[in-house]
């Protein structure tokens, strides 16, 4: 069934497809045969708008509501809120338009966002514990300065901007039967489900959304909210959907998933190994939905919109070695030694000659309830999978060292 909203359509969409032709990133759709084998979907498309110049779909919306500004509103500037994506998607665009651009940033944003944001020429202002303070301020501001108020998904031109991305999809792979995307505020998922929809009206469109912001979900469910938490997602950590998005989304979405911070870290972690795509939290979602609601893809032909691509390189790089300590591959080995000359070189050489690589190695002497002549090693050791590290501590205590595994992530797994 083609969408019966009146308050986007598709003729605003391809509009929006005109304005921000040759200013925003018509970004590849690609298939992903390693995820869809990974996931038992049939076939696996990615829509990589993290390769936009900001790094997120952001810069569509924002460039059409932008473009949109004659020239007294051009000239008087622009004010926006938000902690990331949006803030870069304004201010790159504002600048490349020649509009002087405010954003009001929460108390706690990244050094390195409000920096990226402040580079491209805005004025940075925070304020406020949260985003929807600095959006009560922001509004504050737009009222005594003049400046119009770009809201980041609740206004019409930014959906319809974001919907261009539903028509690139479609345009390449038209076979599709499921597309997934992230929400917020709902303003990517409104866009694309409207457009989507109205070019095949059977195609599924399936939200998702961090568990510890439900906010659409619950919105759409008449439940109470229940935001709250620290996601990796944070770029759709969102307590308040607009009204606009959740109408769209109540008519045209088929289900709102949620996922876990356990699904979205090996989300992140998957497309980075398996895809060789940096995605941040919230882009790599709606591979986390095929991750914990496999069964609900089985068999189909999937478009993922990967969001965004805005993830902080300390970040990504726990998230990846985290990986490796759930999947086994790398792991810590509680070793029980003689204290004496030799001996712990005898040990390193029984990992090596095992295939083991000795990452970390901590000597502990003083605080084990262990004889005097006893020590322990604490030994963080790189194995090719978790039967390897298990050859590696029966080779150990073959030769007279006492071996248990002290932590894995994947199941709690003691020796």
């Amino acid at each position: 069934m083609s969408p019966k909203t009146d308050s986007v359509t598709i003729d605003d969409i391809r509009r929006a497809a005109s304005v921000i032709a040759g200013h925003v990133v018509r970004t590849p759709a690609i298939r992903a045969p390693r995820l869809a084998e990974a996931t038992g979907a049939k076939e696996v498309v990615l829509k990589l708008e993290n390769l936009q110049y900001t790094g997120s779909f952001k810069d569509r919306g924002a460039y059409n509501k932008l473009a949109s500004l004659d020239a007294k509103a051009k000239a008087a500037g622009v004010i926006a809120m938000s902690a990331g994506n949006h803030a870069q998607g304004v201010a790159y665009h504002a600048q490349r338009l020649g509009i002087p651009s405010t954003i009001v940033m929460p108390e706690g944003t990244p050094f390195t966002k409000v920096e990226r944001t402040a580079g491209f020429g805005a004025r940075v202002l925070i304020h406020g514990e949260s985003i929807d303070t600095a959006a009560v301020y922001a509004r504050d501001v737009a009222t005594r300065e003049g400046l119009t108020f770009v809201h980041p998904y609740d206004d019409p031109l930014i959906v319809a901007g974001q919907g261009t991305i539903g028509l690139e999809l479609l345009a390449d792979f038209p076979e599709l039967e499921t597309i997934v995307v992230p929400i917020g505020g709902g303003g990517v998922m409104s866009g694309v489900a409207t457009a989507a929809k109205t070019l095949n009206p059977r195609i599924e469109m399936i939200g998702v959304e961090a568990a510890l912001y439900p906010s659409m979900h619950n919105a759409v469910r008449k439940l109470a909210p229940n935001n709250g938490g620290q996601t990796i997602a944070e770029g759709i950590a969102v307590k308040s959907p607009g009204r606009l998005t959740q109408a769209i989304i109540t008519e045209l979405v088929s289900d709102l998933l949620l996922v876990s911070e356990d699904a979205l870290e090996r989300a992140v972690q998957m497309m980075s190994e398996r895809q060789k795509i940096v995605a941040e939290g919230a882009g790599a979602a709606g591979l986390a939905a095929l991750i914990a609601h496999g069964a609900k893809f089985k068999a189909k032909r999937v478009g993922l919109v990967v969001c965004g691509g805005n993830i902080d390189s300390r970040m990504l790089a726990q998230i990846l070695m985290r990986g490796l300590v759930r999947e086994g591959r790398v792991v810590t080995l509680r070793i029980e030694i003689s204290d004496s000359p030799g001996v712990l070189g005898k040990l390193a050489l029984l990992v090596g000659h095992s295939g083991g690589n000795i990452i970390e190695i901590h000597h502990q002497r003083m605080f084990d309830d262990l004889s005097v002549k006893r020590a322990t090693v604490d030994a963080v050791i790189e194995t090719r999978n978790p039967e390897h590290y298990r050859e590696i501590a029966a080779s150990l205590e073959k030769e007279g060292f006492p071996t248990r595994l002290l932590s894995n992530l994947s199941s709690g797994e003691r020796q």
